[in-house]
């Protein structure tokens, strides 16, 4: 029997065999109910055995994806094409041109009377079990396992590819020669020549897989649903070569799903987004969610309209109206990447528009090459990665500073975003490519989301999530956030880690290279540089403390798996460790664990040195998956030896990657940022406070002085910095609290400060900020979690009469995990 793990305590199941069969591409064909609150409709996947069954072709043409996660080693490949942009005018390639990049032939043929039978089971088969025997017990029929979750199987099927009209030009290669002419052989070879295409005709590849997700179905195959997976089998078939490599699943997802959110946004009006779910997609659509399994994708969306469809795509997709108030959005990718990093959200998005894209690049950009020319030689060497049309090697992405963007929002929020956020795109995507080098992807879609959003932000390919909790209190917040998310485009899209449970290859990269982009976006002096970056050092010091201090020691560790990192069972299927611990997704100590050791790899080598060398690692290793082996080899190596002090691969685990606490040589390193000018000066200012409190509480109840003290302008991390140092004294006067807020205009600034003075509200029970708490509460849902555990800590009833209240209103709309959060401080 499956196993039955507690959803929101223990690991994660990555249940799909992608050992014995690799999903290649997936075709969406779905339609967004609003009122019954349920995506339904069809997804066709196209598979090539996995890495245990691949077979070389007779060309010698190789998956170089399989060796390169097997070994941990790239492995040079061939060179990538670039899609010509001059088709030829043959009738079947000007075809594929106007499909792929227009959506054309979208209109649904398939057949949608929606006469299945309802077979799903509650039963859990073991999956790794059945189909993990298959060389020695061949009176067994092959199972075929895929990640799915809370999502209603309607009907599976095999698709008869080889009706397609047209299709006869892959059954004529030389290499069927010797190759049976059975129909299921056949079909196989159809979708093994479609999947092999080369990069130069991947407009025609689209066009054949919507042509072959069409075809109509040749068989209905066996299928149970287990808690955390659907096992597909097809009788009589023992082996994954021969299991069927196109098939189709009906189906329709459940409220309960938890890779969905149906909500309403800012203006009351209906929507439904992915949240960034620890459980990934799976509850969306059936799919293959362990890294290794690199797809490409394709999705037809309908929806009523005056809805937008945004998704991951390299288009810009334009609605299709189909029949009066239905259109249908079309979206593709053509970069394989993992299913978990698919994205959609459906909502009454508005754009805010900009003069023209011409325009907006004129005004707020200066264009600069990223800092040493030398390093475009990287371009001239083959990718490493499995084929597709790559922009590294595409000549006009190289010069493109800024790509091009749009910006939605719910309406009420379009004024907010028009006033910073607009103008800091174009800004922050030209100091990443000016960091970095060539954007990964063609294009940006950012989305301000529901207030529900559980974090600050959220990158996937071709489109960025930000809460709204960035928008108020300047450009700070807004601009080192959308930073942090654009960094992703490279650390953690482009390149992803091998094993999950290394979040620091993602996040700790972000974290770092938020701070050199926003510095460029703001073109600061070299001094202001250092002085912010120290300044921001010690605040992510004094978080990463607190996080050790109040955290399970097991949830400290960057490398949990150790030397069986990136290890897979014989079928491919894995977990993700302490993937389902619920306060898990509130902790921080990858992005600041793994910050502070890039950091301390930059003092150690030099900033320029270690941005040629992330250069040349994006260079490497764009299009693949890694472990932080990979990267510490490569950067070691660069390193001359008299600047290496000892580093080592070992040395690094031992310190940084494989123990718990607070990392040896950051404790070694000393607070030297305190030394800082602008932390120097914050601690004057709370030396003032402290002062002038002193001189109130003495002057009791005598008559109120005007208090006149001269405090100083401070920079919204100064003010952070300037409450936590606060919180810090036992006792603050309401006096001296009410000065602090309008002195500072607390209620006014980004939501990190509006955090720290709602701690200090709760602490000091200041009666007339508890408004601020309940607003924050409701309207800053990404960091309002642990201000409910505060409320509860002091037993004050006021405070827990709060605290229960803002969490009665919230808690319909809040994601499982906050709530189950919330739930345990509260009762």
């Amino acid at each position: 029997m499956e196993t039955q793990l507690d959803p929101m305590k223990d690991d994660l199941p990555l249940m799909a065999n992608t050992s014995y069969m690799l999903v290649k591409h997936y075709v969406l064909d779905l339609d967004v109910d609003f009122q019954s609150k349920v995506i339904e409709g069809t997804i066709v996947l196209f598979f090539e055995p996995g890495s245990q069954y691949r077979q070389t072709s007779s060309t010698g043409k190789e998956g170089c994806q399989s060796q390169f996660e097997e070994t941990g080693k790239m492995r040079a490949s061939e060179p990538c094409h670039v899609p010509e942009t001059n088709v030829s005018a043959s009738s079947s390639e000007m075809e594929y041109n106007d499909f792929a990049v227009c959506g054309k032939g979208e209109e649904d043929t398939s057949d949608k009377n929606g006469n299945h039978s309802n077979k799903e089971q509650a039963s859990g088969i073991s999956s790794s079990k059945d189909c993990g025997d298959i060389e020695n017990h061949g009176n067994k029929d092959f199972l075929l396992v895929l990640d799915c979750c809370d999502i209603s199987v309607l009907k599976v099927e095999e698709v008869d590819v080889a009706a397609v009209s047209g299709i006869e030009k892959f059954t004529k290669s030389a290499k069927l020669t010797d190759v049976s002419k059975e129909l299921e052989n056949l079909r196989n070879q159809i979708v093994h020549e479609i999947v092999t295409l080369p990069a130069d005709r991947w407009k025609e590849q689209l066009y054949y897989f919507t042509r072959c997700s069409r075809a109509p179905g040749c068989g209905e195959l066996m299928f149970t649903t287990g808690t955390w997976s659907l096992e597909i089998r097809k009788s009589g078939i023992r082996s994954p070569t021969d299991f069927p490599h196109a098939i189709r699943i009906w189906y329709k997802t459940k409220l309960e799903g938890r890779s969905v959110t149906w909500t309403t946004d800012q203006s009351g009006r209906p929507c439904v987004y992915t949240m960034g779910s620890p459980i990934n997609n799976r509850a969306l659509f059936p799919c293959q969610e362990p890294p290794v399994a690199l797809s490409t994708w394709q999705a037809s969306v309908r929806t009523a309209a005056g809805f937008v469809v945004l998704m991951s795509g390299e288009n810009s997709a334009e609605p299709v109206q189909l029949q009066e108030g239905i259109l249908s959005w079309y979206y593709y990718v053509t970069m394989p990447m993992p299913a978990s990093t698919f994205t959609i959200a459906v909502g009454c998005w508005q754009e805010v528009k900009q003069q023209s894209f011409a325009a907006a690049i004129q005004t707020n950009i200066e264009f600069s090459l990223p800092s040493s020319q030398a390093d475009f030689r990287w371009h001239e060497e083959i990718c490493g990665h499995v084929e597709y049309p790559c922009r590294f090697q595409n000549p006009a992405a190289r010069l493109q500073a800024v790509i091009p963007y749009r910006l939605f929002a719910p309406w009420c929020l379009m004024e907010h975003c028009e006033e910073h956020l607009l103008q800091l795109i174009p800004q922050c995507l030209s100091a990443a490519y000016t960091t970095l080098g060539i954007h990964p992807f063609s294009r940006l879609d950012v989305l301000i989301v529901p207030s529900n959003f559980s974090s600050l932000g959220m990158a996937s390919p071709h489109i960025i999530f930000l809460s709204q909790s960035v928008l108020p209190g300047g450009s700070h917040l807004c601009g080192t956030r959308l930073c942090h998310e654009i960094a992703h485009a490279w650390f953690g899209l482009a390149i992803g880690a091998r094993d999950w449970t290394e979040e620091w290859i993602s996040e700790g990269f972000a974290t770092f290279l938020e701070d050199i982009f926003w510095a460029r976006a703001q073109q600061l002096s070299h001094d202001e540089v250092k002085g912010q970056q120290e300044l921001k050092a010690l605040l992510r010091w004094r978080r990463l403390r607190d996080e050790v201090q109040n955290s399970e020691e097991e949830l400290q560790v960057l490398r949990p798996k150790k030397e069986s990192t990136g290890e897979l069972s014989e079928s491919g299927a894995s977990v993700v460790k302490h993937g389902l611990k619920a306060e898990k997704n509130f902790m921080q100590i990858h992005y600041l664990k793994g910050y502070f050791l890039l950091r301390s790899l930059a003092r150690t080598i030099g900033e320029a040195s270690y941005l040629a060398s992330l250069r040349k690692f994006v260079h490497k290793f764009h299009g693949q998956l890694v472990l932080s082996q990979d990267f510490l080899c490569m950067l070691l190596e660069d390193i001359p030896e008299q600047k290496k002090a000892g580093l080592t691969v070992e040395s690094i685990f031992q310190n940084w990657l494989d123990t718990s606490g607070i990392p040896k040589p950051l404790l070694e390193e000393g607070e030297t940022w305190k030394e800082c000018q602008l932390v120097q000066q914050v601690s004057g200012e709370v030396t003032k406070w402290i002062q002038t409190n002193q001189r109130i509480r003495k002057s009791g109840k005598k008559k109120r002085k005007q208090i006149e003290v001269d405090f100083q302008k401070l920079l919204p991390d100064q003010l952070v910095l300037f409450l936590e140092s606060l919180l810090e004294e036992k006792s603050l006067c309401p006096r001296i609290l009410q000065l602090l807020e309008k002195k500072y205009r607390l209620r006014e600034q980004d939501a990190e400060v509006r955090h720290r003075w709602c701690e200090l509200v709760v602490k000091h029970k200041y009666v007339p900020g508890y408004r601020d708490v309940e607003k924050f509460l409701r309207e800053d849902q990404a960091m309002g979690v642990y201000l409910y555990g505060e409320l509860m800590l002091n037993e004050d009833g006021k405070q827990q009469e709060l605290a229960r209240k803002c969490f009665a209103a919230a808690q319909e709309q809040m994601d499982a995990s906050s709530a189950k959060l919330v739930a345990e401080m509260l009762f």
